[in-house]
């Protein structure tokens, strides 16, 4: 910007988009002067550089609205845990099961994750037969399973995503 442009000819355009051509640098500043606007370099490595008249208070306002403007297009995903136990009762898996199902509504991915505990490991069949039967409700309300259910260690984990939306 301004002083700090280190060329000795640039391509100058105007603020309204007009091309002035390979113009010096002394004289882009005087043009630039005349008009009460800055010099401000668009693409330094071209040969030669080009540079604009423009406010840079309005050009840095006008990047600043574009990122917020990506920004807010941006989406957020989060992934919920939700834990269980092989020997939970069926009215704590129901409501275990209704907030899965808000968290997918709302858009976020889900780890679903069952931990074994002492004499627990010796009867692993039992609590890997209910964690399926858990995923399987899930993917009846549309979810999509995005990795399937695996042991590691003491505990069993499937991560399950919203559905495609109709």
């Amino acid at each position: 910007m301004n002083e700090r442009i280190r060329a000795h000819e640039i391509r100058l355009l105007g603020d309204d988009g007009k091309a002035y051509g390979i113009v010096t640098l002394a004289q882009a500043r005087i043009m630039a002067d005349s008009e009460g606007l800055d010099l401000i370099e668009i693409s330094p490595n071209a040969v030669p550089p080009v540079v604009k008249m423009m406010d840079y208070g309005k050009y840095k306002y006008q990047i600043q609205k574009k990122l917020a403007e990506a920004k807010k297009k941006q989406v957020v995903i989060e992934i919920k845990e939700i834990k269980f136990r092989p020997n939970i009762e069926k009215h704590d898996m129901e409501v275990k099961l209704n907030h899965i199902e808000k968290f997918l509504e709302h858009g976020d991915k889900v780890k679903l994750l069952m931990q074994f505990r002492g004499r627990e490991m010796a009867h692993k069949e039992i609590g890997l037969a209910k964690f399926d039967e858990i995923v399987k409700q899930i993917l009846e309300k549309g979810a999509v399973i995005e990795a399937p259910s695996k042991m590691m260690g003491n505990r069993v984990i499937a991560m399950v995503a919203p559905g495609k939306k109709k």
